[in-house]
C-alpha cells in the first residue's frame, strides 16, 4: 500500500522559524505543555502575508476552535460565529467531551488574556437565522469565510431517521446559507469550506484520486476534466457531495470564490496554541459517534480497553494531525482562486494508513490488544486509497505524520482527564442498516471495563 506524504518545500514562505512545526519538532517538545512557540510573528504574518478578516462558521468546534486560535495568533482578525449545536449534542447523547471545555465567552477573555488578541463570538445558527448571518457579514466585511458550521460525524448522521435528518437540513441549508448571504451582502469574501476525503468514496477511482477533478473520456473519444463523481458512504458524506454541487453552481452562477478541502480524519487534540491556558483546550471525543479512529484507539490503550477495530479493519483512510488542519486552513486563506476561476480543491491528508495497522501500532505501545468486533457500517471490507495531496505540498506544507512518539500527547490527555470517562460509550451505538445493527447485536456496551476502574466512579 502506498503511503501519502509531502516532500518538504519552502516551508520558509509561509512560517517563520519560530513557528517551524515539524515531525521532529514536536517530538522534541512534548509534552505539549513545554512548547516554546512565540505567540506573535514579526512584521504580522512573516512580513509576506497580509493581514486579513476571517469569520470562522463552527468556530467552537473540535476543528474550528484551535483553527480560530492559531489565525489569530498568525495576525488575522478573527470572528467565531457558532450555535453551540455540537455542546447540544453532547446532552443528547449523555456524553461530554472528555477534556472539560470552557464557554465560547470564557475560551475567548482566556486567548485576550493570553495572547493580547480579540476574537469576537457570535451565537448564530447559520442554517436557521439567516438575517442575522447576512448583517454579521456586512457588519464584520470578512475577507474569507471558513465554513466548519456542519454537523461532522458519520455514525450520528446515520443514527436514527431523526439525525439523518438533521443532518441534511443542518449541513445543506447552511452551505446554500452562507453563498446567498455573501450575494445579499455584496461582498466578495471567499469561501473556505472544510469537506472530506468520503466524498469520492473509497478507492473507486482505480487509481490514485486526484484533487476535485479528474480527467476522462467521453464517448466520442472527446476529452474533459469534470468534478470527481461522488459515492458517498453516509449521510453526512452525502451532505458534503451536496455541498460541492452548491458550490460549482454559485461559482458558475455568481461568480463566488470558493475553495473545498477534502480532509482525512482529524487526530491529535490540542496545538501550540490551546495548550497555553487550561481554560482554551480543544475538545477530545472518544464516543463510538464522534471518537476519530486514532483517537479512539489512543484513548482505549491509555485505559486499558482492547482497540475497537471494526470489520478486518482492511479499511484505507486518509489522517490530518489537528495542528495540520489550522495550517492547511490558512495556505487556502492565502491562496485564494481568482473571481471567475472554478472551484479550488484540496485533498487535505497528509498520509493514508489501513485502520489494523494504526490499531497494530498503538497496540504495540500500549500493551492493548486489538479486539475486531462487527462492523458498523455499510463498506467495503478492505479498499486500497492513493490520494494525491500536491497542491498543498507545493505551498509549503510540511506534515505531521503518524509517528508514536507523537501519540504521547494524546495519551497524557486520557491519562489527565481518564475520571470523566463512560466506558459504556466506547462501543459503536450507530449502525449503518438493520442488517448491520443485527449482526452488531452481541456488543454490550456494560462490558467494557476500565483498566483503573476506580478512576471513573464517583
Amino acid at each position: 500500500m502506498m503511503k501519502t506524504t509531502c516532500t518538504i518545500l519552502a516551508m520558509a514562505i509561509w512560517m517563520p522559524a519560530s513557528l517551524a512545526f515539524s515531525p521532529t519538532s514536536l517530538t522534541s517538545r512534548l509534552p505539549l505543555s513545554s512548547f516554546d512557540f512565540s505567540l506573535n510573528a514579526e512584521n504580522g504574518l512573516n512580513g509576506l502575508e497580509e493581514k486579513k478578516r476571517v469569520m470562522v462558521l463552527g468556530g467552537d468546534g473540535f476543528c474550528g476552535w484551535p483553527t480560530s486560535l492559531y489565525l489569530s495568533d498568525r495576525g488575522h482578525d478573527v470572528m467565531i460565529v457558532d450555535n453551540l449545536s455540537r455542546r447540544k449534542i453532547d446532552l443528547d447523547l449523555g456524553c461530554d467531551s472528555l477534556t472539560p471545555i470552557a464557554s465560547p465567552e470564557t475560551r475567548v477573555q482566556a486567548w485576550k488574556e493570553v495572547s493580547g488578541k480579540e476574537i469576537q463570538f457570535h451565537n448564530v445558527d447559520v442554517a436557521k437565522e439567516y438575517d442575522l448571518l447576512v448583517q454579521l457579514i456586512k457588519d464584520f466585511q470578512p475577507d474569507s469565510i471558513v465554513h466548519f458550521a456542519e454537523q461532522r460525524a458519520a455514525p450520528y448522521s446515520m443514527k436514527t431517521s431523526k439525525t439523518k435528518r438533521y443532518t441534511v437540513d443542518n449541513n445543506v441549508s447552511g452551505s446554500n446559507n452562507l453563498c446567498c448571504a455573501v450575494i445579499d451582502a455584496e461582498i466578495d469574501a471567499h469561501i473556505v469550506h472544510l469537506g472530506t476525503m468520503g466524498v469520492y468514496g473509497y478507492g473507486t477511482s482505480g487509481g490514485e484520486i486526484p484533487e476535485g477533478y479528474i480527467d476522462v473520456i467521453l464517448p466520442g473519444g472527446r476529452e474533459s476534466n469534470i468534478l470527481h463523481p461522488a459515492y458517498p458512504g453516509s449521510v453526512y458524506h452525502a451532505t458534503k457531495c451536496l455541498d460541492a454541487l452548491l458550490w460549482q453552481f454559485y461559482q458558475k452562477n455568481d461568480q463566488l470564490r470558493i475553495t473545498d478541502l477534502h480532509q482525512g480524519i482529524v487526530w491529535g487534540t490540542n496545538t501550540p496554541q490551546t495548550v497555553l491556558d487550561e481554560r482554551l483546550v480543544n475538545r477530545f471525543d472518544y464516543d463510538g459517534d464522534y471518537g476519530t479512529v486514532l483517537n479512539r484507539f489512543l484513548m482505549q490503550g491509555a485505559m486499558g480497553v482492547p482497540l475497537t477495530v471494526y470489520g478486518t479493519g482492511g479499511q484505507t483512510r486518509g489522517f490530518i494531525h489537528i495542528s495540520d488542519t489550522a495550517r492547511c486552513i490558512e495556505i487556502a486563506i492565502n491562496n485564494p482562486p481568482a473571481k471567475g476561476d472554478r472551484v479550488e480543491i484540496f485533498n487535505q491528508i497528509a498520509e493514508t494508513r489501513r485502520v489494523r495497522d494504526i490499531a497494530e501500532m498503538v497496540a504495540k505501545l500500549t500493551g492493548v490488544e486489538a479486539n475486531f468486533i462487527p462492523n458498523p457500517r455499510q463498506e467495503a471490507a478492505e479498499n486500497e486509497l492513493d490520494v494525491s495531496n500536491r497542491k498543498f505540498c507545493n505551498l509549503g506544507l510540511d506534515p505531521i505524520t503518524l509517528d508514536t512518539g507523537l501519540f504521547d500527547e494524546v495519551t497524557e490527555i486520557v491519562k489527565k482527564y481518564k475520571h470523566r470517562c463512560d466506558p459504556k460509550k466506547i462501543l459503536p451505538a450507530s449502525f449503518w442498516n438493520k442488517k448491520r445493527a443485527e449482526e452488531c447485536a452481541t456488543l454490550d456496551p456494560n462490558s467494557i471495563e476500565l483498566k483503573d476502574k476506580e478512576a471513573v466512579e464517583p
